[in-house]
């Protein structure tokens, strides 16, 4: 499904071998459309549906072509309908079609740090789309010497990345996120952003407002708040955005709560969790209506200036909150769990985002999952590989051991990549 005409090269990585695999479609083989379980999806609590339907047929969307300049010179795969491959490692593969997607993609990555090692000037990709038939072309370039950042769409310029995400939607699981529970906050908000994004796709756009109207009113606090009427402007900027923010977040992790808590499996491998948002501004909008919340924090920032000048950040806002989470079963914070715990405690909260999309979308998503299998015994492994058959969608995974993906021989299309060449096992 993958043709390749590129490999990008993983920054500070020294060249050597991969295995990759992804799970086939079995529904497609059969002929059958995936059906996920026929349940109703409301939290207890709140009498909330989550605002999908987990009973209908999910669209399938799946990456066709690649094909990238200033880039390494990479492979051209077989076009199979069923099954695909990866290189050297997930994010060389699939990272250029991701750069028009909003975020910073699987490293957090500025758009000028993507250029090829060693290439001068800047580059573009195309990839191809396919949902149900119907092939979309998502274009994106950049040039830093000329008009920077570029996008299309089906040749014709878009606006953003904002909408790619009509064509494109992307969830991955890499092994720099193993210590998300026991990390700081700043990384788990990072996280809940992108669980976000695929519940609204403005979000990623009013994070980035949020955080330079921040920034505007910290220099403005390091300059001595001398202009008053700037800084109020800009502090009810901040109220509205930030209340916002935390309104989507909140929304977001209600939804997700509520998938949860309707589908969870006690004898699954990969255990339920307990989320929860904590924060000041969280914990007012669920009590009181958004405008009320608006306003108070306006005040509170008017009232804090001093404060925020010495501690030279603002004190209260969506970017103090944190996601909280509960390993389901043992009612234990995550953070205090054991590492294989949090792994499969990890996997088990992407799988049931990958879901929640699926139902509201009636889309699953592309899921990319770098050394995946790696911690897991043969037990979890058969169990993830039989979750991600059920998704319905497109899957990539990446591991050093060919071992790990040995179940796979009959479900998956695998490869050995080498820098320079591709061996299909």
């Amino acid at each position: 499904v993958v043709p390749a005409q590129c490999l990008l090269r993983r920054p500070h990585r020294e060249p050597g071998q991969h295995h990759a695999a992804v799970v086939a479609d079995e529904h497609r083989a059969r002929g059958n459309v995936p059906v996920h379980p026929a349940v109703g999806v409301q939290d207890a609590q709140r009498h909330e549906d989550v605002g999908g339907d987990l009973g209908r047929p999910v669209r399938r969307q799946r990456l066709l072509r690649e094909q990238c300049r200033q880039r390494p010179r990479g492979h051209q795969f077989a076009d199979d309908p069923q099954r695909t491959a990866l290189g050297e490692h997930v994010e060389d593969l699939v990272e250029p079609g991701m750069v028009g997607y909003p975020g910073r993609g699987l490293r957090g990555a500025e758009i000028g740090q993507c250029v090829r090692h060693g290439a001068a000037g800047g580059f573009s990709v195309s990839i191809a789309i396919e949902t149900d038939g119907h092939v979309a072309q998502l274009g994106h370039g950049y040039d830093p010497e000329g008009e920077g950042r570029r996008l299309r769409i089906d040749r014709q310029p878009a606006s953003s990345a904002r909408a790619f995400a009509d064509y494109l939607h992307v969830l991955w699981l890499t092994p720099a996120m193993d210590g998300l529970f026991a990390g700081p906050a700043g990384d788990r908000r990072r996280f809940l952003d992108r669980l976000t994004l695929g519940v609204d796709a403005e979000h990623g756009a009013r994070v980035a407002k949020f955080e330079r109207a921040m920034r505007s009113r910290n220099r403005l606090l390091e300059d001595g708040g001398a202009d008053s009427r700037w800084l109020a402007a800009t502090e009810q900027e901040i109220a509205a955005l930030g209340v916002a923010v935390a309104s989507a977040r909140l929304d977001a992790t209600q939804r997700l709560a509520a998938l949860i808590a309707a589908t969870r499996n006690d004898a699954s491998p990969f255990p339920f969790a307990r989320i929860a948002l904590e924060g000041e501004l969280e914990r007012m909008l669920q009590a009181e209506p958004a405008f009320s919340v608006e306003a108070q924090f306006r005040a509170r920032l008017a009232e804090s200036r001093r404060r925020d000048a010495a501690a030279g950040r603002a004190l209260i806002g969506p970017q103090t909150s944190d996601l909280l989470v509960r390993h389901g079963p043992k009612d234990v914070a995550a953070r205090d769990c054991s590492t294989g715990e949090q792994k499969a405690l990890l996997v088990g909260l992407v799988l049931a985002h990958a879901r929640l999309i699926a139902a509201m979308r009636q889309e699953a998503p592309l899921l990319l999952l770098d050394e995946i299998a790696a911690h897991f015994d043969a037990r979890r492994r058969e169990a993830l590989f039989s979750a991600l058959a059920e998704l319905g969608g497109q899957v990539w995974m990446t591991g050093a051991d060919p071992a790990l993906f040995e179940a796979l021989k009959d479900r998956a299309d695998i490869f050995k990549v080498t820098p320079g060449n591709l061996e299909r096992l």
